[in-house]
């Protein structure tokens, strides 16, 4: 085992290649300048990645809406005068061709290197502009400059990027933990969670300034097309000039191998190096984002792979070789991606599709095969039952009889706010049937949406308390397993390409979420239990659902692309009573049993070997549990969409008030998460109304947050 600065053991075996964490061998130095054979080794790969772009750019070119093929191309080059639709093919690869050509290959480059900062800085294999929320923070800068309409050159703009992605950045390595980001559940959780809350602070300026944000989601999931050459010409500067201070550390990085105390006693200021590495990473990802918005997962899978070729050229292992390596595994992965999408869709269909999506859904993948490689280690953070005290019965009566008030306010504030402020009296009314036509529809629209916050909130809550005591980890909730994204995929499918009915929606929708479960559990228990793994698991198959479902909603019918994000953000709008049947009759069905296994469930919170002890068997309550609460997830976003952190807060603010038992904390998870997406859901109508705001993207603003604390406060 490797170890830190910080002391703290890093699992051997996180990176290919049986490498330590941060993909270096037992911690071992970086070896000295090689024969000559192993130099010209280094050189062949090199200039093989080289050829390799070459030729994936030639068939790069080759590519269009204009029908320019290759050999108008080489037609033109010879001199010859051709046109295509009247148009001078000279003029088409100008403007079009190479543009495409030189963004790809600048991001690719840039992303490359970035991830290579962030995985050496961090010695971590799952580091990368995205996992850390580098490049969210980027776009959400972006997005909020163009939502409030502020007067920008685009020469700053990148600037805005800058910053926008180092405020991330430094708050994910402030909750991540210590030891310089080395503990890799923890950093990734903490990524995630401030990723999602970009993300919503993002999707809610889409919402609420669409005018000015037109083309802003498509280009969110990153897009090569441009108009000119002009905006990679002033990107070139900064990619070039970063990557040169990057290879300025490559000695640095190097020793950095050894730990943070061997380092900074052979004379490496190892904070020092990391700041300056992180900054030089977020420039990099500004510039990508500024050229072709954040494309997902090439700062991953590019120093993986070239972690990867290393392990068969030891030569490569220098950072002074290992980081342009990189950022050249970066480009050509970029480039067979925008090929590969066009070549499959055609020039036409892809017009539509970002090229980010596809580097999104493999690097999910990816995350999934890392994590896989991950050995058990030490839970992150405390135990589930750890994280509170016992707690006496007056007090959860105290608790059950606040909760309950708490959730009968806002069941009224509820039905009485909204573009139309009624009072109690009009909802009498309503009820005997003689209130005035339009206090009649108002009600009659509010109601099945009430009823589908406090039920939807309420499975969350408990799908949550489920998933965190069986998982053993109270950072563990729905939306970041990718349980609910699994079912917003489902749901989508049938939107999209089925047409169905409303039955044929919660179908999919359970199915969903319960194949994506099936997935993670078949993943993750390949070689025993270990929590970290199967949170990582989840993790990167959210992430690959996502892709897919933006995937769709981009291909199929753009124009319904806003309505169906608004509803994947989480909103009650357009709800009818039938669309909250699934969620009640899951409720009822899930509880009562759940409450049945409730000492089981105790048992497995707290140890493997405790059920052991008592004669019963960990891996089948675990297992049954986690179905429960995968239907629960997938149930919830029929009724209200995908919404995450719910699943989270009510949980541990459950375990806060009435202790760790689960009798307890069950019907106490209920009741707030009832409340806390009523009162998302009621104050997102109302506060900008006749606008709303998703109730999804106002339990992440809230969320997020309280995620952030709770990290802080479990730091070792």
């Amino acid at each position: 085992m490797s170890r830190t600065g910080g002391g703290r053991a890093v699992a051997r075996g996180a990176f290919p290649g049986g490498t330590a964490a941060g993909g270096l061998r037992g911690g071992a130095p970086a070896p000295a300048r090689g024969s000559f054979g192993r130099a010209l080794g280094a050189a062949g790969v090199l200039l093989g990645l080289v050829v390799a772009i070459v030729g994936v750019a030639l068939v790069h070119l080759s590519q269009g809406t204009s029908g320019v093929g290759a050999g108008e191309l080489i037609r033109a080059f010879l001199g010859e005068e051709v046109r295509a639709g009247g148009v001078p093919v000279d003029e088409v690869f100008l403007s079009s061709r190479l543009p495409r050509l030189a963004a790809g290959a600048a991001v690719g480059v840039a992303l490359g290197v970035a991830g290579m900062l962030l995985q050496s800085t961090t010695r971590n294999p799952l580091a990368s502009p995205d996992t850390l929320a580098v490049s969210s923070g980027a776009y959400a800068a972006i997005t909020a400059v163009a939502a409030f309409g502020l007067p920008l050159p685009s020469g700053l703009s990148g600037l805005v990027a800058v910053g926008g992605g180092l405020i991330a950045a430094a708050v994910v390595f402030a909750i991540g933990g210590k030891g310089g980001g080395t503990d890799t559940t923890r950093l990734i959780l903490a990524g995630s969670a401030v990723a999602m809350a970009l993300d919503a602070v993002t999707g809610t300026l889409l919402i609420l300034f669409a005018e000015n944000t037109t083309g802003l989601y498509a280009w969110g999931s990153g897009s090569l097309a441009q108009l000119s050459i002009d905006a990679s010409v002033r990107a070139a500067p900064v990619v070039v000039a970063a990557v040169a201070g990057a290879l300025l550390l490559a000695r640095r990085l190097d020793v950095l191998r050894l730990g943070d105390d061997a380092a900074a006693s052979l004379g490496v200021p190892v904070a020092a190096t990391r700041y300056l590495a992180l900054i030089l990473a977020v420039l990099l990802v500004a510039a990508a984002v500024t050229l072709a918005g954040p494309i997902a997962f090439v700062g991953l899978a590019a120093p993986v792979i070239a972690r990867l070729i290393s392990s068969a050229v030891p030569s490569l292992q220098r950072h002074v070789l290992l980081i342009p390596a990189s950022g050249l595994v970066g480009a050509l992965l970029l480039l067979l991606a925008d090929v590969g999408l066009r070549a499959v869709l055609g020039a036409q269909g892809a017009a539509a599709i970002p090229t980010g999506i596809p580097t999104a859904v493999l690097g999910g993948i990816l995350i999934v095969v890392l994590a896989l490689r991950l050995r058990g280690g030490a839970a992150t953070g405390a135990g589930v039952r750890g994280t509170a005290r016992p707690r006496s019965r007056a007090r959860f009566v105290v608790v059950v009889a606040v909760a309950a008030a708490l959730l009968l306010a806002t069941a009224v504030v509820a039905l009485l706010a909204g573009s139309l402020f009624l009072r109690l009296g009009d909802v009498g009314l309503w009820l005997q049937g003689v209130a005035p036509d339009l206090v009649a529809r108002a009600l009659d629209e509010r109601t099945p949406r009430l009823a589908a916050a406090l039920l939807a909130g309420a499975a969350l809550a408990v799908s949550g308390a489920v998933v965190q005591g069986t998982v053993r980890n109270p950072l563990a909730e729905p939306g970041l397993l990718g349980i609910t994204a699994g079912a917003g995929l489902g749901a989508v499918v049938v939107v999209t390409l089925l047409g169905g009915d409303r039955a044929m929606l919660v179908t999919f929708a359970v199915l969903g979420g319960l194949a994506t479960f099936g997935l993670i559990t078949a993943l993750a228990w390949r070689r025993g239990f270990v929590p970290e793994r199967f949170v990582l698991v989840g993790i990167g198959c959210g992430y690959s659902a996502a892709a897919i479902t933006t995937f769709l909603l981009l291909s199929v019918d753009p124009w319904k692309t806003p309505r169906i994000f608004t509803w994947l953000s989480g909103t009650s709008y357009g709800r009818t009573l039938p669309d909250v049947v699934p969620v009640a009759v899951a409720l009822v069905l899930a509880v009562p049993l759940l409450l049945l296994l409730r000492r089981r469930l105790d048992l497995v919170a707290v140890d493997e070997d405790t059920p052991r002890l008592l004669g019963e068997n960990p891996a089948r309550i675990r297992l049954l549990g986690l179905l429960v609460a995968a239907v629960l997830a997938s149930v919830s976003v029929v009724a209200i969409g995908v919404v995450g952190f719910v699943g989270l807060v009510a949980p541990h603010l459950a375990r806060a008030l009435v202790g760790s038992r689960f009798s307890r904390v069950l019907p106490v998870s209920m009741l707030i998460g009832a409340v806390l997406v009523g009162v998302a859901d009621t104050v997102g109508r109302t506060v900008v109304a006749p606008s709303q705001i998703p109730a999804g993207l106002m339990i992440a603003l809230i969320g997020a947050p309280y995620f952030v604390w709770l990290m802080r406060r479990s730091r070792p």
